[in-house]
């Protein structure tokens, strides 16, 4: 499961590098389940009033609150298969 994560973690950061964008709902649900996967719950105060995308970022991880790290990885690799154009999605193994 952990090489799966890291291979599905891998793939989403090429697509991004590739000039290829996400949907905001779906970059931010990916980056949740990768905060909750690598770190756990959230360990931050929330962002700012001045930080929008900051606030964003840290509620898309809070909504994960109490998740398992390895469901989280499991949730991370699903997500990712669904939200990647076919092409994408097929390489994560």
């Amino acid at each position: 499961m952990e090489s799966q994560f890291e291979a599905a973690v891998k793939i989403v950061n090429e697509f991004g590098a590739s000039g290829q964008q996400l949907t905001n709902d779906q970059a931010l649900a990916l980056y949740g389940l990768f905060k909750q996967a690598t770190v756990g719950d959230v360990n931050t105060s929330r962002p700012g009033m001045f930080d929008p995308k900051g606030k964003a970022k840290w509620d898309a991880w809070n909504a994960k609150k109490n998740v398992s790290q390895a469901d989280a990885r499991a949730q991370y690799i699903q997500t990712a298969r669904s939200v990647l154009p076919p092409a994408w999605a097929s390489r994560i193994a």
